[in-house]
């Protein structure tokens, strides 16, 4: 069921104010006043036009176990709230303080692609293009990128987030929009994000009537799949299925939407004391001293569960008692696409990197073809 959008009335005419300045930049890069630059590899942007919750890491996720059977990938973010500054490249020894939660976690679960921050965005694709280490790359997928207008990304994708559509949202700081809907003209493919799985068609027609994208722009929907539950620190996974009504749960998430999470686990236990911090959440010693004494007042049996983003945090913060180590779990998440769509959505995205081939790519065909 979809979440009854707060829209903060009184605050619209500093969303008026900010719509303006907002105008006026996009006029400049319209105009070319102000320069964006394109690239001599593939570059594909993800991103949205609200703050936070319409599933981007996932959708980044996707795309990186789509191109990565043909493809050397490098996965491009600022680095939110991380510790250092300028270019940093990933590797095995990186944290979450270091390159940020959601740049750690890819590199967790991908530990052959390329994860680089960097917040000029244009720096970071020319060091991941030119430099020794990556010089390999052939295609690179921006997070978070859609309003960094000083790159032109070969493809654009915008994420709708179904529980809060944009249609009925409002310019910060009354709403959520980062930038005014016509925003949405720049996408080449819009994505409604967190639907139902069982969608309707008609709900799907509803929904592309409601968002009126220009004939050039091609309409999906995904949905979030609940995988396995993964251990942090030790231990075995364990299917949701498995939780039974008896236990304890003790959920923590710093994210911008958990419902969607309790709801599915309520599907299986209900019996949960959940601990809400604000998205990106830095937990500090006082929070995780809360963590460890609430976990050991829940009666036996228990367990915690977080998201992916909040585990990456919580390894970097430490500090965590032994018992919840040793029952601490997150709950990766991956996406669906729906419709009987997910063929046609792969077509494109591979279609566009191999027609828009690096000169490293050529020349790896040349190589084959001798061969």
């Amino acid at each position: 069921m979809k979440r009854r959008k707060s829209i903060n009335r009184w605050l619209l005419p500093l969303g008026w104010v900010y719509g303006s300045g907002l105008w006026v930049r996009n006029q400049l890069f319209d105009l070319g006043v102000l320069k964006s630059q394109g690239f001599d590899l593939p570059v594909i942007s993800v991103g949205n036009l609200t703050v936070g919750g319409t599933g981007k890491t996932p959708h980044v996720e996707y795309l990186i176990r789509l191109l990565s059977r043909e493809h050397k990938v490098a996965v491009l973010s600022r680095g939110y709230k991380r510790r250092t500054r300028g270019y940093v490249l990933a590797t095995s020894k990186s944290t979450a303080h270091d390159i940020g939660d959601e740049p750690y976690q890819i590199k967790s679960k991908f530990p052959r692609v390329t994860v680089a921050v960097d917040a000029d965005r244009r720096e970071g694709i020319r060091r991941l293009h030119t430099d020794r280490a990556t010089r390999g790359v052939e295609v690179v997928i921006l997070d978070d990128a859609f309003q960094h207008r000083y790159v032109r990304p070969g493809l654009s994708i915008l994420l709708v987030d179904y529980n809060r559509p944009i249609m009925d949202d409002a310019l910060l700081p009354a709403g959520r929009l980062r930038e005014p809907r016509r925003g949405k003209r720049r996408a080449d493919i819009v994505i409604v994000t967190k639907c139902p799985a069982d969608m309707s068609s008609t709900e799907c027609r509803h929904l592309a009537q409601r968002l009126h994208l220009a004939s050039h722009q091609t309409l999906y929907f995904s949905t979030m799949a609940y995988q396995e539950l993964q251990p942090i620190f030790c231990g075995d996974s364990r299917p949701l299925e498995d939780l039974h009504g008896d236990e304890h749960i003790l959920l923590v998430s710093g994210i911008a939407e958990p419902g969607p999470m309790v709801s599915e686990i309520k599907q299986h236990c209900t019996r949960i004391t959940h601990l809400e911090y604000g998205d990106h959440h830095d937990f500090s010693e006082k929070d995780i001293e809360t963590l460890n004494c609430t976990f050991e007042a829940l009666p036996h049996p228990r367990i915690a569960i977080t998201t992916e983003k909040d585990a990456a945090r919580l390894v970097a913060a430490g500090g965590l008692s032994e018992n919840l180590r040793h029952n601490f779990f997150m709950l990766p998440i991956e996406v669906r696409i729906l419709q009987d769509k997910e063929t046609s959505f792969n077509h494109k995205i591979l279609d566009y990197v191999r027609q828009n081939p690096t000169n490293g790519i050529l020349d790896k065909r040349k190589d084959d073809h001798k061969s």
